[in-house]
């Protein structure tokens, strides 16, 4: 899935693109990923709309359309892309947005998991959105608050930060990625993480996202941005894929477990549990579903 440096990646991309231009028509083929309004109803408040800005919050893309607000989430393998409008339209791509300007804006969805939602500031916006933690970079996400949201959570740290209420945006590869620059255990209980080492997660999971979107993300799978492009961080990536191949820091073998149903990797030596902790873990073994 799409993590916050992909969507933004993404979201940056469309701007270049797409700002400024007009939807004049909306052709839909896979009804589905439509959640709200109706398709009918859909098209018609999308057609002769300007595309004022692209947004972004959380892995949410957010369209103005004034007076309305396209909801746009990728999740597993969805891609948009701007083409012109004669070129060949390719397999599953099931939203199509003819624009004023001789191009096309497609959402392409091999999966067919993502989702759309055109929506007036009053009406009622997805459940996942307005649940959202605090954006990663967001100035009054400081250690302390996040000590706050971590004090009663008992679950391993990595399962604590995959949930979107507590920092936004975060997915499995960069949480792999933060915990070990921050030399924490990803079965670590999420409470038992005191104030300096909250000070390098926080820290780490900044310097991380900061680099990836410098990359235009990671490419692990399908991803692609605006332009058809893949990312680059993947070859800067410490321990995510890497089982079974030395740690870059002390050349020990990356090992890999699950936690809550996610494969979760990490060096054994370089993110050793604290002192209050008690954890163990063998790899491929399914921990804390």
């Amino acid at each position: 899935m799409p993590e916050l440096p992909e969507v933004e990646t993404v979201r940056r991309g469309l701007a270049e693109l797409v700002n400024g231009d007009t939807i004049v028509d909306v052709q839909v083929t896979l009804p589905r990923i439509i959640r709200y309004p109706s398709v009918t109803e859909f098209v018609d408040r999308a057609s002769g709309r300007t595309i004022r800005g692209i947004g972004r919050r959380g892995k949410y893309l957010l369209f103005d359309l004034a007076p309305y607000t396209l909801v746009s989430h990728l999740r597993m393998e969805g891609q948009y892309r701007v083409v012109p409008t004669g070129e060949p339209v390719a397999l599953h791509s099931h939203v199509i947005f003819r624009l004023a300007s001789g191009r096309d804006l497609r959402y392409r969805d091999v999966r067919q998991f993502g989702t759309m939602d055109l929506l007036l500031p009053d009406e009622s916006w997805p459940s996942g959105l307005r649940a959202l933690g605090p954006e990663p970079f967001d100035p009054s996400l400081t250690p302390a608050a996040l000590r706050r949201s971590l004090a009663k959570r008992t679950a391993p740290v990595k399962a604590v930060l995959l949930d979107q209420t507590v920092i936004a945006g975060l997915g499995n590869i960069y949480v792999d990625e933060a915990l070990f620059l921050s030399g924490i255990h990803p079965l670590e209980p999420a409470n038992r993480i005191g104030p300096k080492r909250l000070i390098r997660l926080l820290a780490a999971v900044r310097d991380v996202l900061g680099r990836a979107i410098d990359a235009g993300g990671s490419s692990i799978r399908t991803y692609q941005d605006g332009y058809g492009r893949h990312g680059g961080f993947q070859i800067q990536l410490n321990v995510y894929g890497r089982t079974g191949e030395p740690c870059c820091q002390c050349g020990r073998e990356i090992q890999r477990i699950r936690i809550g149903g996610r494969g979760t990797h990490y060096c054994p030596h370089c993110q050793r549990p604290g002192r209050t902790s008690r954890v163990a873990a063998k790899p491929e073994r399914e921990v804390g579903r």
